[in-house]
């Protein structure tokens, strides 16, 4: 069974959870992001582990489940818990619930995360919209087998985040006063934090933040022309000493903020 078929029976799956459920946006969660989902109308619950060829997350923070929400007028599916090369997931397997998402002809994704600090200028708590993206992990989530529901074999990625989305977000973070950056994500491998040594490197190569997310899920997206947001909460200053546990707690006390920048982009 080639990738197409097994995305058509995860696709399936889905559309029978709630009949008729036609969402217009995706959002997949970051570390300690789970709580998001709070801030909408759960209709529905799907784990993923009920839906055929989808991952299982492992990592503390992400519950593994597709939350069939609503805000308003529109629907949404969240994505809640990812996937990462550390856990020892392939890209494809990563990039797994974009490509289910395109399937479902969902329009926008927005992509949230936990990040490192590079730029000296952005303090912890800090929400950074993402502008542009640096793959640093030596991946590539568009080796390999191709169909053309994939979109263009060569993509462009020049523009991966939508400028119109972006434009929104900052709008609503000055609506509601909040604290925001554009910046450059950097992604790496993990699971390991940043040494100082690496942080000087990373910030010579232009990266603002930092992860172990993002960059396969935006790229992926941006082949099949999804919108793409990416909004980050800046939960430690690169380099110097982390913890998963305190990422979370970090997180966690942005999740009100993110979710108002987000429903306001759904509008």
């Amino acid at each position: 069974m080639n990738t197409l078929q097994k995305i058509a029976r995860s696709k399936k799956i889905i559309e029978k959870t709630v009949l008729g459920f036609k969402p217009e946006a995706a959002i997949i969660t970051g570390s300690g992001f789970s709580g998001i989902k709070n801030k909408f109308t759960v209709v529905k619950t799907l784990p993923y582990s009920k839906i055929p060829f989808f991952p299982k997350t492992t990592v503390a923070g992400h519950p593994g489940e597709i939350n069939f929400c609503s805000y308003k007028s529109k629907n949404v599916l969240i994505f809640n818990g990812r996937f990462h090369l550390y856990e020892g997931f392939k890209p494809e397997e990563i990039i797994y619930p974009v490509r289910v998402a395109k399937a479902l002809e969902i329009k926008s994704l927005i992509i949230t995360c936990a990040v490192g600090g590079l730029n000296k200028k952005y303090k912890t708590g800090d929400i950074v919209i993402i502008k542009d993206q640096i793959n640093f992990t030596g991946e590539n989530p568009f080796c390999g087998a191709h169909f053309d529901g994939f979109g263009e074999r060569f993509p462009d990625v020049s523009a991966i985040y939508d400028k119109d989305l972006r434009k929104k977000a900052l709008s609503s973070a000055k609506k509601f006063k909040i604290r925001v950056h554009e910046g450059v994500y950097l992604g790496v491998t993990g699971s390991a934090y940043e040494t100082p040594a690496e942080v000087k490197a990373y910030v010579k190569l232009g990266g603002d933040i930092i992860g172990m997310s993002v960059v396969f899920e935006a790229a992926a997206a941006a082949q099949t022309h999804m919108k793409v947001l990416g909004l980050s909460s800046v939960s430690d200053a690169a380099g110097t000493s982390a913890k998963h546990d305190e990422v979370l707690k970090s997180v966690d006390e942005n999740v009100n903020d993110i979710a108002k920048i987000v429903q306001e982009c759904l509008l």
